[in-house]
């Protein structure tokens, strides 16, 4: 038997963890720095941290973007749950083939192209871009992800399951919330995870679809480092990616206890 383990491929892994993590290691070093040079080592210090809170540009975009990820999180999910229902469990129906498409034409529509768009039908039906308009725009395309995921379960899953409920004197409506909703609950809080960080993270489609006193949070960051990037840049950074590795680990936590207890039962 060939041993498929080799230097070239130990190599080849370190390399590209090191490509991908080694910046981000060095940004949350320097975001403790001293000096207002990021690329200088004055020491270690707190205070850009200090700075930052007290920056209310920053925490307006912060809360702009919070609102927008969790509307587009859980609308998207919603909408996708009942997208997936369709696709897996209604058949051949006429119109299938162009509501499939349409489903899942923004996973390979540029982004460019769906904000450019979004942005049309906004001037064209008289629409004042905001808050609202962004929503829209990423439930739009963060909608498909959702779809795509939770539809990936349904497939697997064994509808004797619900058959057994309904023969018990379950209703349909009944069997769907009591044992399938359970059953996939973790393909829904992943496909919501999934589409709240593409809002989060979200610039183009943002671009196109904001207005004035509505700037989301990678705006922002996108604007002040085109100006030259700052230790509050770093500081910032330091955070959302604290934020994102703890909501892997819970993530990832809740679905080993998910696991367990259906193994227990």
């Amino acid at each position: 038997m060939n041993n498929r383990f080799s230097w070239f491929n130990a190599t080849s892994i370190a390399l590209g963890f090191a490509f991908l993590y080694i910046p981000i290691l060095i940004l949350v070093i320097f975001s403790f720095n001293e000096s207002k040079l990021v690329t200088v080592w004055g020491g270690f210090s707190t205070k850009w941290y200090s700075a930052l809170l007290e920056n209310e540009a920053f925490l307006d975009a912060a809360w702009v973007t919070l609102r927008v990820a969790v509307v587009t999180a859980t609308v998207a999910t919603v909408l996708g749950t009942m997208a997936a229902l369709v696709l897996v469990r209604a058949g051949r129906f006429k119109g299938r083939t162009l509501f499939t498409g349409m489903v899942y034409a923004p996973l390979v529509m540029p982004e460019v192209i769906t904000g450019l768009s979004l942005l049309l039908l906004f001037i064209a039906i008289g629409m004042d871009r905001g808050i609202v308009t962004i929503m829209l725009a990423h439930i739009t395309f963060a909608m498909c992800f959702a779809t795509v995921v939770i539809s990936s379960r349904l497939v697997s899953f064994d509808r004797s399951l619900e058959e057994a409920a309904e023969d018990l004197g379950a209703s349909k409506l009944d069997a769907f919330m009591s044992v399938t909703l359970p059953i996939i609950a973790p393909a829904i809080v992943a496909a919501w995870l999934l589409t709240f960080t593409l809002s989060l993270d979200d610039l183009v489609i943002a671009s196109f679809a904001s207005g004035p006193g509505a700037t989301t949070l990678p705006m922002k960051i996108y604007s002040s480092v085109r100006l030259g990037v700052t230790p509050e840049i770093n500081a910032l950074s330091t955070i959302l990616i604290s934020v994102v590795a703890l909501g892997v680990i819970l993530a990832s936590l809740a679905g080993k206890r998910a696991e367990i207890s259906r193994s227990e039962t």
